[in-house]
């Protein structure tokens, strides 16, 4: 009984220890197999979307045999891996490609891509390549091919991508998270491989500055000028009108500056393109650029065009901050930071937003007060430079600089 048993019980073990070192094989780098006894010198996990580069640098004739493999692949998904030589970015990469066709079959070919909104359709690259194929077993998706590479991109920037497949064509990969973070820096002859995400120390640096300004000037300064007008009146006459000022000058200066760093952003990185927050973002300037003006233009109290500047700036200034709002959002969609800033914003969003619901009534409450005191009688139109109304307080709340 007991010899029955023991053939059993090992074939048990060496089933599991198989089992395991299988699981291994495919999640992890050095410990992979690939069939047909395929063998690299170099491995190297990348650091984002779960993602492995396998090669072997030959430096007598400067050709590199790689193997891009991705787990987690399935039919309704591409994968990519490409050099840069230009820049840490998506366009202008030399591109290895790899997807289920309307046919079914797993096929690899090269992809010279010219923009992030390409599909990434077929083309030669920059440098020879050879013996492409690729393979998706269990989930696992793998490109094979042989690389004939100058001089120059023996170290150079790498990109590796994976994305949806819609009707048999390869679509556009998320716009955010690690999607925008897969990208690095590579040796071949060294065997160094690392992940940069999503562009040099400083680019990153400059897109969290872009952030960082823009939130501050556009997201807290302006809405916080515009209370200090619609409610402060009241208590602060005419104080009020150089906190207004103070705040929305300030918010107009620093938004500037966000605003110039997102261009430099945009000039630096030729492919990436943001439509919507590009565009809001140039809806903002202007609108800020014309209240700018428009205090120029500001006509004196005893006016009869001083009306209709008053719902011109009013009209503009809500916009503005509703806009801005808005696009910090989107923002905060294209950086991904950590889930704290996002909550810290929604915070201060929320707490102007309760200073607001508790000022609304109370304002009203204090100028209908005023206004039954006075006898309900309208007094004469004063000529300070700070009102906007009746004394700068008798028309009610909704007449104020903000």
């Amino acid at each position: 009984m007991d010899g029955t048993k023991s053939p059993k019980a090992t074939l048990f073990a060496v089933s599991t220890i198989l089992l395991i070192l299988t699981v291994n094989g495919q999640s992890g780098c050095d410990t992979h197999r690939f069939a047909n006894n395929i063998a690299f010198t170099q491995c190297s996990p990348l650091q984002f979307l779960g993602s492995f580069l396998h090669w072997t640098y030959n430096d007598q004739n400067g050709t590199v045999s790689v193997a891009f493999r991705h787990p987690g692949t399935s039919s309704s998904s591409w994968i990519a891996w490409g050099l840069n030589p230009g820049g840490p970015q998506m366009s202008g990469t030399q591109a290895l490609v790899a997807y289920t066709n309307s046919s079914g079959q797993f096929q690899a070919y090269t992809s010279p891509v010219n923009g992030y909104a390409t599909q990434l359709e077929p083309g030669n690259l920059s440098f020879g390549v050879s013996r492409i194929s690729a393979t998706l077993v269990n989930g696992e998706a793998t490109i094979f091919a042989t690389l004939e590479l100058p001089a120059n991109l023996i170290t150079t920037n790498q990109v590796w991508q994976v994305g949806p497949v819609a009707n048999g064509v390869p679509g556009i990969h998320q716009q955010t998270g690690d999607n925008m973070r897969s990208i690095g820096r590579i040796d071949f002859r060294s065997g160094q491989s690392s992940a940069t995400g999503g562009g040099s120390g400083d680019r990153l640096k400059k897109r969290n500055t872009h952030g960082i300004l823009n939130a501050v000037s556009w997201g807290v300064l302006m809405p916080l000028g515009a209370m200090m007008a619609r409610y402060m009146k009241v208590f602060t006459d005419p104080t009020w009108f150089y906190l207004h000022i103070a705040f929305q000058v300030s918010g107009y200066v620093i938004g500037v500056a966000g605003w110039a760093t997102g261009i430099k952003l945009g000039n630096d990185s030729p492919g990436t393109s943001y439509s919507t927050h590009r565009n809001l973002g140039i809806a903002l300037f202007t609108f800020a650029t014309l209240q700018v003006f428009a205090l120029l233009l500001r006509p004196k109290p005893d006016n009869k065009y001083r009306f209709y500047w008053n719902v011109y700036h009013h009209t503009v200034g809500y916009t503005t901050i509703i806009l801005s709002i808005i696009n910090i959002f989107k923002g905060f969609d294209i950086l991904d930071p950590a889930d704290k800033w996002r909550w810290a914003y929604i915070g201060i969003l929320i707490f102007l937003g309760a200073c607001v619901l508790i000022l609304e009534p109370l304002t009203w409450f204090i100028v209908l007060r005023r206004k039954s005191r006075a006898g309900n009688t309208v007094a004469a139109p004063t000529t300070s430079k700070y009102s906007n109304g009746v004394n700068g307080t008798t028309t009610g709340p909704h007449h104020q600089d903000a």
